[in-house]
């Protein structure tokens, strides 16, 4: 296994795309919180830390968009489930990946903006992500997103 920064890359598995062997340069980070108010600052701290660590930090908005996505996926763990979260980032290959793990079961909506008070965290997903998707995992769900990481347009999107 393949060990840059003092994180180990998890082996190669296939909903997380078709890369057989990760690239140098390379990162994987899974951090789990506890269901407080405090855990969303956290995560969000903890996307800067990471990406400036690995260098994706100066490139574009990406940290900036990613840092806001993960607030809102981070929140509505804590809204919706009322659980722990699990965060997980994978950067390899020009895209940053971006999961929040919680144990509610509920499929996430995207709904319209509007004028309410709450509802924009996956109109926000949906907007700003070059992808992004939710899969059920035992008793919970993983919802995810993907940003390019190379500055250039349409960096890190890949062909359906």
């Amino acid at each position: 296994m393949l060990q840059l920064s003092g994180r180990h890359l998890p082996d190669p598995d296939a909903r997380y795309g078709p890369f057989p062997q990760p690239p140098l340069g390379a990162g994987c980070l899974r951090v789990e919180y506890a269901p407080r108010p405090s855990a969303v600052r956290e995560a969000r701290a903890e996307v800067r830390r990471q990406l400036e660590g690995w260098g994706i930090a100066e490139r574009g908005e990406v940290a900036d968009v990613a840092e806001l996505l993960v607030g809102e996926l981070a929140t509505n763990a804590l809204v919706h489930a009322g659980s722990s979260f699990r965060l997980t980032l994978f950067a390899a290959h020009g895209v940053l990946r971006c999961e929040v793990a919680d144990g509610e079961r509920r499929v996430p909506r995207v709904l319209d903006a509007g004028a309410g008070e709450s509802g924009r965290g996956m109109f926000l997903v949906d907007a700003l992500a070059q992808r992004w998707g939710c899969h059920r995992d035992g008793p919970g769900k993983t919802v995810w997103f993907e940003l390019g990481t190379c500055g250039a347009d349409g960096c890190g999107r890949r062909q359906p």
